[in-house]
């Protein structure tokens, strides 16, 4: 891959990605270091021609977590951090910017596993629900009843915390 079509690409797709790896994972040193590898095997193995640069992205980041989960069998907190003492603002604290968007965040990431996953790639990077189900593994159907089912248990928290959800 060329080096200006690589810094293209990682200015285009790299935050997504490290919000998508970030959602995964609830660990930004680990997202970080992820969308870093992913970009990097980008480097060295993505055809300049490829017809769907994105979607090869956020296949190579799910496999890069899910062999980085294998591997490393450490805890992970189910907590967010409260970012407001945090020095070194990333990507995730635009989406985190106010009160009820750290709210719905914290709700997303106590969701199970494959929710999450679809949630993150359909709402927040904009995935069609048909593109998310094939870089998960799921049937379309699936997805879809996935992402029901998230967004009801979404409802069920946020109205829990006082917030109005349409």
């Amino acid at each position: 891959m060329e080096n200006d079509l690589l810094a293209r690409v990682y200015r285009q797709y790299s935050r997504e990605i490290r919000l998508y790896l970030y959602v995964l994972s609830k660990n930004e040193t680990l997202a970080e270091d992820l969308t870093q590898e992913t970009f990097l095997k980008a480097l060295l193995s993505l055809p300049a021609e490829h017809p769907n640069v994105r979607a090869w992205l956020y296949t190579v980041a799910r496999n890069l977590y899910y062999d980085s989960r294998k591997k490393d069998r450490r805890i992970v907190n189910d907590e967010i951090p409260d970012r407001e003492d945090d020095v070194h603002p990333g990507p995730e604290d635009t989406i985190l910017a106010s009160e009820r968007d750290r709210a719905l965040m914290r709700a997303v990431t106590e969701l199970e596993e494959r929710k999450r996953e679809i949630v993150q790639l359909h709402y927040f990077s904009g995935v069609p629900l048909k593109d998310a189900a094939a870089l998960t593994g799921l049937t379309p159907e699936n997805a879809r009843v996935l992402l029901f089912r998230a967004k009801k248990e979404l409802r069920i928290k946020m109205e829990a915390l006082g917030y109005d959800i349409p």
